[in-house]
């Protein structure tokens, strides 16, 4: 289906959803037509200003307010040199929460609680997302969209073929790795090679254990550079991780195939003829590389999926995600609208239909294209704690030596402590 089309459909499926009163709990009352202008700069181009454009056409159509938007690539740079001339836009979306934090602290943005209608915000959306609009106990930053993060990959023919029920636990998982091991076959196929950024994949998966064994508020102690890389918490997250990729048996080609496989080829060996490997951690955008690779596969059939498995239970219900956020640097009445609009279920529908994620959870499921991103919506909507990525969240400095550790560990195990004493080094440097 030509993308025109799908997001015409989506656009009726919106007004016919808001209509039935499928969504009605979730929208803001409009105020009628005010008319004037906002300003909005994000990084949004191709499809994505495309679905930007027709999500807001009907809100620009009832409001009279005209949204004048900037698209760039390098927002960062351009944001802070604009904040620092006293010439904000009215409304930034960036990609993820990093910049608004330093925003935030520095007292540029607007105290969101004064914006939006919060009955209706806490109502559509999880503790867990409006924690990372957080800073300093004022709500400054609201998620439009979103992406998962943690999910393992599988082919479902050969998981039939080797007698494997889908592990519900991460101790599960592990038995069955193991015991896969054990009949000569490969469990893990892991790509880390990434050009400047190698290592951030062994990133994801070093987050995904330490939220599911320390849970959200150590998580975030972690990435704010309070607790010591050298602390028993977080050593425990990289032991755990090596009981696969510290063991040759467990990946597929290994150390040497896994630190030289891009992260976009790195599933390839569970789709050979016959499979290679039966399990692959990444994100839920991996299916475009898998389906690009692999043209004759379908989802569902031959490729699937299911969540990070949980460690402890009391964080079972835990997602590290990705996502754009919106903050607001001018208090105006077309911002505010703007806002709130970009909040509710009906805007968000728009975003569903093309495979993104809608954080807020009224969003219908029928929204969304395919039956993977239906499941990878059911997880975010069932989440109860959600996170960002904490690598991403850590200063640059941090970000890259994170990277560079995990490519150290991979190659030599056996010098976990050494790694961990500089990555401590350099947190002592950098925050």
């Amino acid at each position: 289906m030509k993308k025109h089309t799908l997001i015409f459909l989506v656009a009726l499926l919106a007004a016919a959803y808001v209509f039935a009163g499928g969504a009605s709990e979730a929208e803001p009352a409009q105020e009628g037509e005010i008319g004037g202008t906002v300003s909005v700069l994000a990084t949004w181009g191709g499809q994505e200003l495309e679905v930007f454009k027709e999500m807001i056409k009907p809100w620009e159509e009832e409001t009279g307010i005209k949204v004048e938007y900037e698209g760039t690539r390098d927002i960062d740079a351009i944001l802070t040199t604009r904040v620092e001339a006293g010439n904000p836009p009215d409304i930034a979306i960036l990609p993820g929460p990093g910049k608004m934090l330093e925003f935030g602290k520095a007292g540029k943005l607007v105290d969101l609680a004064a914006v939006l209608d919060m009955a209706r915000i806490k109502e559509d959306y999880s503790e867990g997302w409006l924690e990372l609009g957080t800073v300093d106990g004022k709500l400054v930053g609201i998620f439009p969209k979103a992406a998962i993060k943690g999910l393992i990959w599988y082919n479902p023919k050969s998981i039939e073929a080797a007698g494997i029920s889908i592990p519900a636990t991460w101790d599960e998982l592990m038995a069955t790795s193991k015991k896969l091991a054990g009949q000569g076959k490969t469990p893990w196929a892991i790509g880390l090679e990434s050009g400047a950024a190698s290592g951030w994949v062994g990133t994801d998966w070093l987050e995904n254990i330490f939220l599911r064994i320390n849970g959200p508020q150590k998580y975030k102690e972690w990435y704010e550079g309070k607790i010591p890389w050298t602390a028993p918490e977080v050593k425990k997250a990289w032991e755990t991780w090596g009981e696969i990729v510290a063991d040759e048996k467990m990946i597929y080609g290994g150390k040497q195939f896994v630190m030289a496989t891009g992260f976009g080829q790195g599933h390839a060996p569970l789709f050979l003829d016959p499979p290679t490997a039966y399990f692959h951690q990444q994100a839920s955008f991996i299916q475009g590389f898998i389906q690009d690779q692999f043209p004759g596969l379908k989802p569902v059939t031959d490729f699937m999926f299911f969540g990070f498995p949980p460690i402890k239970p009391e964080f079972a219900k835990a997602v590290e995600a990705a996502g754009d956020i919106s903050i607001m640097f001018n208090d105006t009445p077309q911002a505010a609208q703007l806002l709130n609009y970009l909040a509710t279920a009906q805007a968000q529908s728009y975003w569903a239909s093309t495979g993104a994620l809608a954080p807020n959870r009224k969003v219908a499921l029928l929204f969304y294209p395919d039956e993977l991103t239906r499941t990878s919506a059911q997880i975010l909507k069932n989440s109860e704690i959600v996170v960002f990525d904490a690598s991403d969240m850590m200063p640059g400095q941090m970000n890259t030596s994170f990277w560079s550790a995990v490519m150290s560990y991979v190659n030599n195990p056996g010098s976990l402590d050494s790694i961990l004493a500089e990555l401590e080094k350099v947190r002592q440097d950098v925050y």
